[in-house]
């Protein structure tokens, strides 16, 4: 029984890592999955009583398609569908009109379908859709023509962009966050990899070079997650609320970045000093990964913020007035004052302030609360008058920034 323990542990091990996993991404999707259930189940209802006789399978489908994205993106993600069924339905049926049905309608309207979407230089969604829009109604169509599959799939799509635009848009303050957290793992990953090089007496440009990839996927998710807010506001009831958390989260973006570019800078530096340098300053390097790590545990909370910026100030002075003749051991110091600024200022501290904690001017600086977004997406942005809230709500759709 003692040589089966180590493997009933690990594997036990295992289960428990893998259902905590599982329960994780259950949890953080389990908003989408019941309003793609319930779009799908208004969808089936609404087509069923507005459309007798046939039964609107289409309808449902395109809902949960076009709900089946990351939220920023559910509403393009409506259109592109809508735009792939439409000519896929189209397609089917004037095949069916000139063929009759059968295999030869099939092929064709497959053929045709993705032919016309490829055309119009359509995403990868509008050309799948298109065939798959073609396929059922060949297959569902039992040689007859009708305008009910079209039907279907515009209030399904219809149903869709309702839900995702304007009952329930995404939060894109929270969703940012979210990304940027991911990011901040990533980070601390990389120092604290390093970190443990430096002590160890290993090449850390090894270990730093094997995080750059997991490292490279939330960053280049923050561009996009940017862009897909931006968007999601500019089309969905999120317009109403105030721009200001989006605003604030904005120049987080842009400051984690330059905090990602910073922190590869000081990997970078300290493997390059000598083997006596590297164990002085391995302690600072996984120091910076904690005082990461307590930042990305809850980026909405301002102690979570105070805490971090309290902790990189105690790491990081003593480098200012440290003065030393090496070149590689002056850039890795200048290096650790960069991280430390940069985690500050994304902290939500401004350059100025940053930098008179950082020389000991301002002993202990306090980080403001960060804006909080709204629940939901339609409450007033201040006590103004009647007349003054159905101006502004009136000219907004025509509003440019």
């Amino acid at each position: 029984m003692r040589y089966l323990n180590a493997p009933v542990h690990s594997w036990w091990r295992w289960a428990r890592e893998a259902g905590s996993a599982a329960l994780g991404r259950l949890s953080a999707n389990k908003w989408s999955v019941l309003q793609a259930a319930i779009a799908a189940t208004v969808a089936w209802v609404v087509a069923g009583g507005l459309v007798h006789d046939h039964s609107p399978f289409f309808a449902p489908i395109a809902a949960v398609v076009a709900l089946n994205t990351v939220g920023g993106e559910r509403g393009t993600n409506a259109v592109r569908m809508l735009l792939g069924v439409v000519i896929g339905i189209v397609v089917g049926e004037l095949s069916i009109a000139v063929t009759g049905g059968g295999y030869v309608a099939m092929a064709l309207a497959i053929g045709v379908a993705m032919a016309i979407a490829v055309a119009v230089g359509a995403a990868r969604l509008v050309i799948a859709q298109s065939a798959a829009g073609a396929i059922l109604t060949v297959a569902f169509a039992d040689g007859q023509v009708g305008p009910s599959r079209l039907t279907d799939a515009l209030i399904g799509a219809g149903v869709a962009l309702v839900m995702s635009q304007l009952l329930f848009p995404t939060r894109p303050t929270t969703r940012l966050r979210g990304i940027e957290t991911a990011a901040l793992v990533e980070i601390v990953g990389l120092l604290d990899a390093t970190g443990r090089a430096l002590e160890e007496d290993e090449d850390p440009s090894l270990r730093t070079v094997d995080r750059l990839g997991a490292l490279s996927r939330p960053m280049a998710d923050l561009s996009r997650a940017q862009e897909n807010s931006h968007r999601n506001v500019r089309w969905s009831t999120a317009r109403w609320t105030s721009p200001e958390p989006l605003r604030y989260e904005d120049e987080r973006v842009d400051r984690l970045i330059i905090l990602g570019e910073s922190c590869l800078s000081l990997a970078r530096t300290a493997a390059a000093m000598d083997l006596d340098e590297r164990r002085r300053i391995a302690p600072v390097v996984c120091e910076m990964a904690a005082v990461l790590d307590v930042l990305a545990d809850d980026l909405g909370d301002r102690s979570a913020r105070q805490r971090a910026v309290d902790l990189v100030l105690d790491v990081a002075r003593p480098f200012g007035a440290d003065t030393v003749d090496d070149p590689v051991t002056a850039a890795t110091h200048l290096s650790v004052q960069m991280v430390a600024t940069d985690i500050m200022l994304f902290a939500g501290l401004e350059p100025e302030r940053a930098a008179q904690a950082l020389s000991g001017e301002e002993e202990e600086p306090k980080v403001a609360h960060p804006p909080a977004e709204p629940w939901l997406p339609w409450p007033r942005r201040g006590a103004s008058s009647v007349g003054s809230r159905r101006l502004r709500l009136r000219r907004w759709p025509f509003r440019r920034r």
